[in-house]
């Protein structure tokens, strides 16, 4: 299987690389605009055109799309998921033998939930913010391409790697400077939300079986479960050793792992702007009947290795 990656060096596109790569079977091409990608090119300012003849050339029988932004003005999240997703579709549409698209979407397109129960792929979406707007009209792009296409809806990816700006990355880094300078205390956001935390090496595998899966329209990805924040935070300071105290500050906000990865500690510390969402349970009965896929890393595992991680940085 031929296999054209988007996003590569993203904290999911890494793990979707390393997967693909590790297998015998796909021949991996990487498109991006780092150094270490096989075809330079940025989504969000190259053409149509020019796309399509990188497609003809490498005849991809599957594009896997873990492009995006994170972070940044409105307008950049709307270029980089929206016009980008747009130029993707049309450019798989102009090319000899288009390819089958599997393109990651985000649960923050869904916004608000009811509390208590699991979001099914047909709730109306609601998101709130620019990030989630941008990721939903990338979605609507790929629905509405006629494409062979599937979208997967990813909840909140915690696992190695995790971006510093993320909830577990900056917890984690928190409690090894407070270990490393005998510090009895590590201040934290508000921890009071749930969430439905799935490990990127599950993600990874998720993507992988819906490259070859006949599925279109939207698959969740999640582990099934909402977990309160503060109670899987727990699980990263036992696995730390810390024995000082978390507190926590209603007035900043840490963003999920999809969002944080290019902003730093202290842009997300200027934020004061509270969490709006505060429930968010996946429902995974889809991704199960059609993609034959499950959760494997518990989240106890998950944060022991976002841990062990840290512990182990030079």
């Amino acid at each position: 299987m031929r296999v054209l990656l988007l996003g590569a060096d993203g904290f999911i596109g890494r793990r979707v690389a390393d997967r693909l790569l590790a297998e015998e079977g796909p021949q991996v091409t990487v498109l991006g605009r780092g150094d270490s990608a096989d075809i330079r090119f940025d989504l969000a300012a190259g053409s149509p055109g020019a796309l399509a003849r990188f497609l003809d050339a490498v005849a991809p029988q599957v594009v896997i799309n873990c492009a995006g932004a994170t972070y940044g003005t409105s307008r950049n999240l709307i270029r980089s998921n929206t016009l980008a997703v747009a130029t993707v579709c049309e450019a798989i549409r102009r090319s000899r033998e288009p390819a089958r698209l599997v393109h990651v979407g985000s649960a923050a397109e869904y916004g608000p939930a009811q509390p208590g129960g699991p979001i099914p792929e047909s709730a109306e979406p609601r998101p709130v913010g620019p990030y989630g707007v941008s990721k939903l009209a990338g979605t609507e792009l790929v629905l509405n391409s006629g494409l062979d296409a599937l979208v997967l809806r990813v909840f909140d990816v915690v696992g190695p790697g995790a971006p510093t700006a993320s909830l577990f990355g900056r917890l984690a880094e928190g409690l090894r400077r407070a270990l490393e300078q005998d510090e009895n205390q590590v201040r934290m956001p508000d921890l009071s939300g749930y969430r439905d935390f799935v490990d990127v090496r599950d993600v990874a595998r998720a993507i992988q079986a819906a490259a070859v899966s006949a599925a279109t329209g939207v698959i969740n990805i999640g582990s099934g479960h909402a977990v309160r924040a503060r109670d899987a935070a727990h699980l990263l300071v036992r696995a730390s050793g810390f024995e000082g105290t978390v507190s926590e500050d209603a007035r900043q906000v840490v963003l999920p792992a999809q969002q944080a990865g290019a902003e730093g500690l202290r842009a997300v510390e200027a934020r004061t702007v509270a969490e709006p969402v505060q429930w968010r349970q996946a429902d995974v009965r889809t991704a199960r009947d059609r993609l034959g896929w499950r959760t494997q890393v518990p989240l106890e595992e998950s944060l022991a290795d976002v841990w062990l991680e840290t512990a182990c940085r030079v």
